[in-house]
């Protein structure tokens, strides 16, 4: 039996990008029996995938590449250029495996201890306070763990402008005009602080510890035995700390679900399987980055659709994590499903998917799920506050999307147990 591939029709698809957000491909894909849909984006054919299927196609080198995939607006804020994100092949091995040495057992734990104690001394602040709004005090405090973690120096009086300029890299891929020319010059001023700290380890100038972030960026070599030009080792610095400080958006949102629910802080106080499973279902229900990009590399059929060699191919993420094929009533927050579905390389892509270490899954969700437990467990043990009215509202046309108020807090407290 034949399969008409489907497709929209007219011209183009990029102004609805921007219309329908994080459900461009959702609303295209779920809408059909296949797992693949053609559009054009910017006037080129573009074809969308979703679904286990679809992400097993998107991570595979075979026929897929992520040379030239990033749109330029996208390097040139939220990723930076010559990054990690844009190699294939040896390079990108051996690059990717700088990443992955950064995640051992010890290392994971010590953030684990990082993150639980900038908790402790921001609930110490935060006591005296008439108002928190706890979006804007993630960013400091994850930009606190973030460097610490990675061996970064960070003076107190520096905090809060590198906080917001990380934000505005995670903002500024998806805004238009003067949002997204801010975000360029914030992480110009990054690159420029990370390069300078590179250089300084390089001299000897600044201690680094031998297997921190900052110590490997500085002293990896490429395929050739060359070190990294300072610019590039930045990039991979930045790529190191950046998606750290982005979770402040899953830390809010974990907030405005553990309120809906107030049984949840008990279970997540008595049972750390529980937790691990909520930190998941936080993860796989909101919404974080929308789709990622790659590029075919060759001409060949899947599912009955012809790619053509130098095709743009985009993987939905939010829509796979909200397949009613692979999840069960996939619009309900229900933590309990990770008791029995545990997430796997193709089904649970937040961060993307596939293998960490041969493929482009981003070795960033190691730190994140660790960050998220350490965070939540002392959200529902040692936090307490009220809630005054607002709007914890979010939208899925907005990227990246967020509580409207940011989540406001009042009278915080340490939590005396009941």
């Amino acid at each position: 039996m034949v399969v008409k591939v489907p497709k929209d029709k007219g011209i183009d698809r990029t102004y609805a990008i921007f219309k329908d957000g994080y459900q461009f491909i959702q609303k295209r894909v779920q809408n059909h029996h296949l797992d693949v849909y053609e559009t054009k984006i910017l006037g080129s054919k573009t074809a969308l995938l979703s679904g286990e299927e679809g992400a097993k196609l998107f991570y595979d080198n075979e026929r897929m590449q992520r040379n030239s995939a990033m749109p330029p607006r996208v390097l040139k804020t939220l990723f930076g250029e010559d990054g990690v994100q844009t190699l294939d092949g040896d390079v990108h091995r051996r690059r990717k495996n700088v990443f992955m040495t950064l995640m051992t057992p010890e290392s994971l734990k010590l953030l684990h201890e990082i993150t639980l104690h900038h908790w402790e001394q921001a609930l110490l602040k935060w006591q005296s306070e008439k108002k928190v709004v706890l979006f804007e005090e993630m960013l400091v405090l994850l930009t606190k763990t973030a460097c610490e973690w990675a061996g970064v120096p960070l003076e107190s009086k520096e905090t809060k402008k590198r906080a917001k300029d990380f934000n505005k890299l995670i903002e500024g891929a998806a805004k238009l005009g003067p949002d997204h020319f801010a975000s360029r010059r914030a992480r110009k001023r990054l690159e420029d602080w990370a390069a300078a700290l590179i250089e300084k380890c390089r001299k000897g100038e600044l201690d680094s510890k031998e297997g921190s972030a900052l110590h490997e960026m500085a002293v990896h070599r490429d395929t050739h035995g060359e070190l990294l030009d300072a610019h590039t080792a930045s990039v991979e610095l930045l790529n190191v700390l950046r998606p750290m400080v982005a979770i402040s958006r899953f830390i809010v949102f974990g907030a405005s679900a553990m309120r809906e629910n107030p049984e949840i802080r008990k279970r997540i106080s008595n049972d750390e399987h529980y937790l691990r499973a909520f930190t998941q279902e936080v993860r796989r229900y909101f919404p974080f980055f929308p789709f990622l990009g790659a590029i075919a590399v060759k001409d060949f059929t899947w599912q009955q659709y012809p790619f053509k060699k130098g095709q743009l191919v985009l993987l939905d993420l939010y829509g796979t994590n909200h397949d009613p094929r692979l999840y069960e009533n996939p619009e309900q927050f229900t933590p309990e499903r990770f008791h029995k579905q545990k997430g796997g390389m193709f089904d649970l892509i937040p961060q993307g998917g596939g293998d960490y270490h041969q493929g482009h899954r981003c070795p960033g969700e190691w730190p994140t799920i660790e960050v998220l437990k350490a965070s939540f467990s002392f959200m529902a043990e040692e936090l307490d506050f009220d809630l005054p009215k607002q709007d914890l509202h979010y939208s899925l046309r907005e990227i990246p999307s967020l509580p409207k108020s940011g989540f406001i807090m009042k009278n915080v407290r340490r939590r005396v147990p009941s």
